[in-house]
């Protein structure tokens, strides 16, 4: 198929706009939803999109998360809903469960006037006996994840013979996240005489190639931010010793005395791992990722809205949707390994003209990919001194004294307390003594391991090398990055690789035979060369997989360019497994098997969730 022709829209995200809803033509209860709302003048995407959208062209609209997207679709699909006809009319696919609830809840407070329109979310973890019931009562739309749509689909529970409009919102990380054929297989059971829009933060390869196959004719409507990260976030970074990322995080909450905040990390494992330690410490903290069920993530959000929890964790994917205004400040625990990443994280705090704070703890190995996204973002992000242990004791002291003070000014009649420093003197006790007990109850504070240390890297780097055990952590043994070895980190006596242990005769990487050691294959220019239409016509067989391992499926292939190398060193580094415990690897044009021990399969599967491999961001799962 041709490429179609893009009419460009552009459109500076802080450019002017004197265009206001009432210029659009909208339905008066359309209309009177958004004077509710508090909406005057439209967001650039809505301004841009609406109009292309009413008069019925495919759109792809390229901005921001934040921008109004939401409303940029939702309003031209509520206006052409036809509420006499009971079935689905518009479909909108969301890639997370919180981005669909926050999308259905946005579009009913825009019906809020239109009787009888009937809007239903579908995702997995909810009861999909409710859902079926739900669209057998007759739904005009639909707002759900790919997932969950195909399972209905298939039950034919779901019927899309009447959809007028489908949306992609946010498709690039539904692409992300491996929802391509999905996506696909959705799009080509609808009508062909239908709307199809796309919203996307980014116009990858991917994504052209979906709109050149699904769409007809559509309109680029662009969006770019002037800024990518908001002037009123106050943004600072740290470095930091890796194992002392949780105390210097209390001591930022305690300097700063953060009420609401947000604290990202790139893996599951990791948020368990925060909100144990910080419950322990006394915070109220609560964690948020994808293995929670539907109704513990709902009671969680429950709880940060309400403050009742005041310190959300979240990886980045279960943060999806999250909509909470008065956030003090975002903290990311893990740098994120996407530029993008940051970006949204940040923007979740600092809304609505109010200011805010993003601290980032960034170890040794982050530092680069920290400066990557600086890079990004063309923010210079100010480096930030640790407030020390006798900072955070000074102002917990100042604090309790001035809530002592807010007591006596507030009490009318303290006399029903005044025997008990007397009391307390018959007991032998000074009054210094009693003073010092209570301040120290009061604070909660307790000398613990990093007390008296220097918890930032430059102190790593001046201290004493007798206490300096390799490069990448305390190894008595002198162990390389990716297992157990004797030596130095690249050699040794007996030559030893990267990945683990092997002799110079016949090793995996080299030898007599040449043999590498992801299959018996000779190193001939043959063997080297790029396979040819004819190879790829007739994939081989992946090789019978040893007892004691799992095959995982990885969702990246010899056209990306990956070698076993590659694959091995992500693996290994992510996951801290030693990479000579890796089995079998087969590399296919646009997927790869890699045989793992059965004991590291969850290891593997938590720390390759997010990640990237050569740069590209790839999907691990447990081979079918």
């Amino acid at each position: 198929m041709e490429q179609p022709v893009l009419t460009e829209q552009p459109k500076a995200l802080n450019t002017p706009n004197q265009r206001t809803f009432l210029d659009l033509n909208l339905s008066d209860d359309l209309q009177r939803a958004i004077d509710d709302m508090g909406f005057v003048t439209p967001s650039p995407i809505q301004s841009e999109a609406i109009p292309h959208i009413l008069a019925g062209r495919d759109v792809i609209g390229q901005a921001q998360t934040g921008t109004g997207k939401t409303a940029a679709f939702g309003i031209p699909a509520l206006e052409m809903i036809d509420i006499t006809d009971r079935s689905v009319q518009t479909l909108v696919l969301c890639p997370t469960r919180e981005l669909a609830l926050q999308v259905a809840d946005e579009i009913r407070k825009l019906s809020k006037y239109k009787r009888g329109l009937r809007v239903e979310a579908i995702y997995g973890g909810d009861s999909i006996e409710r859902q079926i019931r739900a669209l057998k009562g007759g739904v005009h739309i639909v707002i759900g994840t790919p997932g969950r749509v195909m399972d209905h689909m298939e039950r034919n529970t779901l019927k899309l013979d009447n959809v007028k409009m489908m949306i992609l919102d946010e498709a690039d990380e539904m692409l992300d996240m491996g929802f391509r054929e999905d996506i696909e297989s959705i799009l080509e059971d609808m009508p062909d005489e239908r709307q199809t829009i796309l919203f996307s933060a980014t116009m990858s390869k991917p994504i052209m190639a979906m709109t050149q196959r699904f769409q007809k004719d559509p309109v680029l409507v662009k969006v770019v931010k002037k800024e990518l990260t908001n002037q009123n976030i106050e943004q600072v970074y740290f470095e930091v010793k890796p194992k002392a990322k949780g105390e210097v995080m209390c001591r930022l909450i305690d300097m700063y005395d953060l009420k609401l905040m947000l604290v990202f990390c790139n893996t599951k494992r990791k948020v368990d791992e925060i909100v144990e330690d910080m419950q322990i410490r006394g915070y109220m903290a609560e964690g948020l990722h994808g293995d929670l069920r539907q109704s513990q993530r709902n009671n969680v959000m429950a709880k940060f809205r309400a403050g009742t929890t005041n310190i959300l964790v979240a990886t980045d994917v279960a943060a999806r949707g999250i909509d909470v205004d008065d956030v003090d400040a975002v903290i990311n625990f893990d740098i994120p390994l996407d530029e993008e990443y940051y970006v949204h994280r940040i923007g979740r705090t600092g809304r609505a003209g109010k200011s805010g704070r993003a601290f980032s703890l960034v170890s040794r190995d982050e530092k680069f990919r920290f400066r990557e996204i600086q890079t990004y973002t063309k923010v210079k992000v100010e480096k930030g001194v640790i407030p020390s242990f006798e900072d955070i004791v000074g102002i917990r002291k100042a604090r309790f004294i001035e809530q002592l003070q807010q007591t006596i000014e507030a009490s009318n009649d303290l006399s029903l307390f005044e025997d008990v420093l007397t009391q307390l003197h018959h007991a032998g006790l000074s009054t210094e003594q009693v003073v010092a007990a209570l301040v120290k109850r009061s604070m909660g504070i307790e000398k613990n391991e990093f007390s008296d240390q220097n918890l930032a890297l430059e102190e790593d780097r001046r201290g004493d090398r007798k206490d300096r055990n390799g490069r990448f952590g305390d190894r008595d043994d002198r162990r390389g990055r990716f297992g157990d070895r004797e030596g130095s980190r690249f050699g040794g006596d007996d030559r030893r690789g990267r990945f683990g242990d092997r002799e110079r005769e016949g090793s995996r990487f080299g030898g007599d035979d040449r043999r590498s050691r992801f299959g018996d294959r000779e190193r001939s220019g043959a063997e080297r060369r790029p396979a040819s239409s004819d190879d790829r016509r007739q994939p081989r067989e992946p090789r019978e997989r040893e007892a004691h391992m799992t095959r995982l499926f990885v969702s990246i292939g010899r056209k990306d360019f990956v070698r076993p190398g590659d694959i091995v060193g992500a693996i290994a580094g992510e996951a801290n497994i030693p990479g000579n415990s890796i089995g079998h690897i087969d590399i296919y044009d646009k997927f790869t098997y890699v045989d793992v021990p059965n004991d590291a399969v969850s290891r593997v599967l938590d720390a390759m969730e997010g990640n990237t491999i050569k740069g590209r961001r790839v999907n691990v799962e447990v081979a079918r």
